[in-house]
């Protein structure tokens, strides 16, 4: 994904206008318009702006990991979290641990119980 894809989908999510964004991070609508359709990237100091503004990494910004290989689905996961509000968030964590804690038994091999 693009600088500009992941931006346009963080704006969506935050129910945001692309000129709303713009004038909170402070940048002409054109600006942003420009990075958004992926004309023009943003420098180093805008993209600290946006991902300190979404509560994002830069890394996600720029659809970078270190670790290549990535688990299917894990992306939209993380995105998912990072749009929570922190209720919701806290809701989600508790919702996988109870989700590992099930799947981890359905693994486990069955006890031998002798009778």
């Amino acid at each position: 994904m693009t600088v500009g894809k992941t931006l346009r989908t963080l704006i969506e999510e935050n129910n945001l206008t692309q000129k709303q964004l713009a004038h909170i991070l402070n940048m002409a609508p054109s600006t942003l318009g420009g990075y958004v359709q992926g004309t023009s990237e943003p420098d180093i100091e805008t993209l600290k702006q946006i991902a300190a503004y979404f509560e994002v990494s830069m890394d996600y910004l720029l659809d970078y990991s270190k670790n290549q290989v990535s688990v299917p689905g894990e992306q939209e996961i993380l995105r998912i979290f990072r749009t929570l509000p922190p209720k919701g968030r806290e809701l989600f964590l508790e919702q996988g641990k109870l989700l590992l804690k099930f799947s981890q038994k359905d693994m486990a091999p069955p006890s031998n119980h002798a009778e």
